[in-house]
């Protein structure tokens, strides 16, 4: 059984360096910097807002109508831009995009491409650093949650989950029960469970 451990911004959690998300380097040594789980050799972050990497699909809502593009709120404390020329459909404030951050500049605004308008769903906001647990290793809880549920869903690195069609009310309750016990073991058992008992009181 993999061995998990919680480890308290300042605690070291390597001898030498290491630079990763949650984690500062000082003196040769790695320390957390935020509430994390150690797992095997990885250091998952528990807590902190998103902040936008090159490579990151997001769910963004538009936020603002400009005239060589628009303003995409993507939670995360810095904007981010999708030009014209980078898109041949044009948007309105308050619809949601699934869209990637190309590259990110001095001023931590996030530069935008490959908008895909999301239609007739509902959008759920968790943390951030809890999206590695709701997609799973190699995307096995994301699979079991759309299987379970016949839900479309689309997972954003920066919190925002988009759900559509099958049951999204026990999808829902779900992904927040895994944001909720990130942390723990035996999570993946848990929700097969908790799956199988919400069908078993909708049928």
């Amino acid at each position: 059984m993999n061995e998990r451990n919680i480890v308290l911004p300042g605690e070291q959690v390597y001898d030498g360096p290491r630079h990763m998300e949650g984690c500062y380097v000082e003196n040769g040594k790695t320390y957390a910097g935020v509430l994390s789980l150690k797992m095997e050799d990885r250091i998952i972050p528990l807590k902190g807002r998103y902040l936008p990497k090159p490579g990151d699909v997001v769910v963004g809502v538009v936020s603002d109508e400009r005239f060589n593009g628009y303003v995409v709120e993507i939670n995360s404390p810095y904007p981010g831009q999708l030009s014209t020329r980078d898109t041949r459909e044009e948007f309105k404030t308050g619809e949601v995009l699934l869209i990637r951050v190309a590259m990110v500049d001095e001023v931590h605004e996030a530069v935008l491409v490959e908008p895909r308008k999301l239609q007739g769903g509902e959008v759920l906001e968790i943390e951030s650093v809890k999206v590695p647990r709701v997609i799973g290793k190699n995307g096995s809880m994301l699979q079991l949650l759309q299987e379970e549920t016949g839900c479309e869903i689309f997972v954003g690195k920066n919190g925002r989950v988009y759900l559509s069609g099958g049951n999204t009310p026990l999808a829902t309750l779900a992904i927040l029960k895994i944001a909720r016990e990130a942390h723990t073991t035996g999570l993946t058992e848990r929700i097969q469970a908790f799956l199988a008992e919400g069908k078993g009181r909708a049928g």
